[in-house]
């Protein structure tokens, strides 16, 4: 995925409207990475909610305008991976009782998102076979649409890794789907 470098270069200066462009181009995928990490809308939107802030008040500090969205994303990862650490800490000091309450309450948030494929229920079990990084890689590839070549910079990955790790996730999935 590709942005204006010169709307990053003046972001960095501090012009709030071409942050705001920016924001604007990628806030989809932003949002359907965040939620194929965390399967629950109000953490999908409070994570790129905050990534946006650390973004706008770090923006100055991005060496290469060209990986804005390389940046972002890994900002947004590491939100992501952050929650899922709560979840499993919350979860882990949850009693069962209450463990199947929250399950069903995260199910009806979720009948609420507004994409057709983020409220398919096969989707999101096919996504719970999978480990952390074949869900990253997974919801890169195909939710915000990078391709193997930066998933691997943005991995640290060689390209040919990644897509031999997508293709044996997407395999682990099919059966599912099915």
């Amino acid at each position: 995925m590709k942005v204006d470098t010169k709307l990053v270069a003046a972001s960095k200066k501090g012009d709030k409207k071409a942050f705001s462009k920016l924001y604007t181009m990628i806030y989809k995928e932003m949002y359907r990475y965040a939620y194929c990490m965390l399967s629950n809308e109000h953490d999908a939107e409070d994570a790129v909610s905050e990534t946006v802030l650390d973004a706008y008040k770090t923006i100055k500090n991005l060496r290469d305008d060209e990986l804005f969205c390389n940046w972002i994303f890994k900002i947004l990862s590491n939100k992501c991976l952050k929650k899922r650490k709560q979840y499993a800490d919350e979860k882990a000091c949850m009693h069962t009782d209450d463990a199947e309450r929250q399950k069903g309450d995260d199910t009806v948030m979720t009948a609420a998102v507004s994409y057709d494929y983020e409220n398919r229920q096969d989707i999101r079990i096919a996504f719970e076979v999978l480990n952390n990084e074949e869900k990253e890689i997974v919801s890169m590839a195909v939710f915000a649409g990078y391709k193997s070549r930066e998933i691997a910079e943005y991995l640290g990955l060689k390209a040919t890794t990644v897509r031999s790790k997508l293709s044996r996730a997407l395999a682990k999935m099919k059966p599912v789907l099915k």
